[in-house]
Protein backbone atom coordinates (compact mmCIF):
# COMPACT_ATOMS: atom_id res chain seq x y z
CA UNK A 1 0.00 0.00 0.00
CA UNK A 2 1.63 3.17 -1.51
CA UNK A 3 2.24 6.26 1.31
CA UNK A 4 -0.45 8.77 -0.23
CA UNK A 5 -3.14 6.08 0.34
CA UNK A 6 -2.85 6.48 4.03
CA UNK A 7 -3.16 9.94 3.91
CA UNK A 8 -6.20 9.67 1.55
CA UNK A 9 -7.34 7.02 4.18
CA UNK A 10 -7.08 9.58 7.02
CA UNK A 11 -8.42 12.33 5.20
CA UNK A 12 -11.73 10.19 4.46
CA UNK A 13 -11.82 9.01 7.87
CA UNK A 14 -11.50 12.60 9.63
CA UNK A 15 -14.29 14.41 7.00
CA UNK A 16 -16.48 11.37 7.80
CA UNK A 17 -15.67 11.90 11.98
CA UNK A 18 -16.54 15.84 11.02
CA UNK A 19 -19.90 15.08 9.15
CA UNK A 20 -20.86 13.04 11.92
CA UNK A 21 -20.32 15.61 14.64
CA UNK A 22 -22.17 18.28 12.19
CA UNK A 23 -25.10 16.52 11.86
CA UNK A 24 -25.21 15.72 15.47
CA UNK A 25 -24.58 19.26 16.35
CA UNK A 26 -27.79 20.27 14.19
CA UNK A 27 -29.64 16.92 15.62
CA UNK A 28 -28.81 18.37 18.91
CA UNK A 29 -30.32 22.20 17.50
CA UNK A 30 -33.97 20.96 15.95
CA UNK A 31 -34.28 19.13 19.80
CA UNK A 32 -33.19 22.11 21.61
CA UNK A 33 -34.98 24.73 19.59
CA UNK A 34 -38.27 22.22 19.88
CA UNK A 35 -38.29 21.78 23.17
CA UNK A 36 -37.55 25.41 24.22
CA UNK A 37 -40.73 26.23 21.93
CA UNK A 38 -43.00 23.59 23.83
CA UNK A 39 -41.48 25.23 26.80
CA UNK A 40 -43.01 28.47 25.78
CA UNK A 41 -46.33 27.09 24.66
CA UNK A 42 -46.82 25.36 28.06
CA UNK A 43 -45.81 28.90 29.67
CA UNK A 44 -48.32 30.01 27.63
CA UNK A 45 -51.03 27.66 28.21
CA UNK A 46 -50.23 27.07 31.88
CA UNK A 47 -49.68 31.40 32.69
CA UNK A 48 -53.14 31.96 33.55
CA UNK A 49 -52.82 29.71 36.17
CA UNK A 50 -50.30 31.47 38.12
CA UNK A 51 -52.59 34.94 38.80
CA UNK A 52 -55.71 34.19 38.47
CA UNK A 53 -58.16 36.83 37.29
CA UNK A 54 -61.51 36.83 39.56
CA UNK A 55 -64.42 35.95 37.54
CA UNK A 56 -67.66 38.05 37.17
CA UNK A 57 -70.25 35.38 38.01
CA UNK A 58 -68.06 34.05 41.12
CA UNK A 59 -68.85 34.90 44.47
CA UNK A 60 -68.38 38.24 45.87
CA UNK A 61 -65.38 37.12 47.95
CA UNK A 62 -64.00 34.95 44.58
CA UNK A 63 -63.77 31.82 47.15
CA UNK A 64 -64.09 28.70 45.55
CA UNK A 65 -64.37 30.04 42.40
CA UNK A 66 -60.79 29.78 41.22
CA UNK A 67 -58.39 27.08 41.16
CA UNK A 68 -55.69 27.39 43.87
CA UNK A 69 -57.83 29.86 45.97
CA UNK A 70 -57.48 28.01 49.45
CA UNK A 71 -53.90 28.29 49.25
CA UNK A 72 -54.37 32.29 49.79
CA UNK A 73 -57.38 31.90 52.13
CA UNK A 74 -57.68 32.13 56.17
CA UNK A 75 -57.51 28.67 57.47
CA UNK A 76 -60.60 29.02 59.42
CA UNK A 77 -62.44 29.56 56.09
CA UNK A 78 -60.91 27.02 54.24
CA UNK A 79 -62.13 24.42 57.44
CA UNK A 80 -65.74 25.70 57.13
CA UNK A 81 -65.92 25.31 53.51
CA UNK A 82 -64.39 21.86 53.64
CA UNK A 83 -66.64 20.99 56.72
CA UNK A 84 -69.85 22.08 54.70
CA UNK A 85 -68.71 20.25 52.08
CA UNK A 86 -68.37 17.03 54.02
CA UNK A 87 -71.48 17.73 55.21
CA UNK A 88 -73.35 18.21 52.20
CA UNK A 89 -71.49 15.00 51.16
CA UNK A 90 -72.73 13.02 53.99
CA UNK A 91 -76.45 14.14 53.81
CA UNK A 92 -76.27 13.25 50.09
CA UNK A 93 -74.99 9.72 51.23
CA UNK A 94 -77.88 9.37 53.86
CA UNK A 95 -80.75 10.29 51.46
CA UNK A 96 -79.42 7.61 48.68
CA UNK A 97 -78.93 5.19 51.57
CA UNK A 98 -82.67 6.02 52.59
CA UNK A 99 -84.26 5.87 49.35
CA UNK A 100 -82.30 2.97 48.31
CA UNK A 101 -83.34 0.89 51.51
CA UNK A 102 -87.00 2.10 50.93
CA UNK A 103 -86.55 0.92 47.43
CA UNK A 104 -85.29 -2.85 48.63
CA UNK A 105 -88.24 -2.47 51.90
CA UNK A 106 -85.79 -2.88 53.99
CA UNK A 107 -85.91 -1.16 57.52
CA UNK A 108 -84.31 2.36 58.41
CA UNK A 109 -81.86 2.44 60.64
CA UNK A 110 -82.89 4.83 63.15
CA UNK A 111 -80.24 7.42 62.43
CA UNK A 112 -81.37 7.51 58.73
CA UNK A 113 -84.39 9.22 59.78
CA UNK A 114 -85.22 12.44 59.39
CA UNK A 115 -86.83 14.13 62.42
CA UNK A 116 -87.60 17.42 61.33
Amino acid sequence: MPWWSWILLWIALIAVSLLFYVLLGIRLFRQFTATVRELGEAGDRFGHLAHPQPQEDSEPDGAGSIAGWAVFASPLRVRHDYLAAKASRKELRRQRRVKRKAERGQPQSLHDIDFS
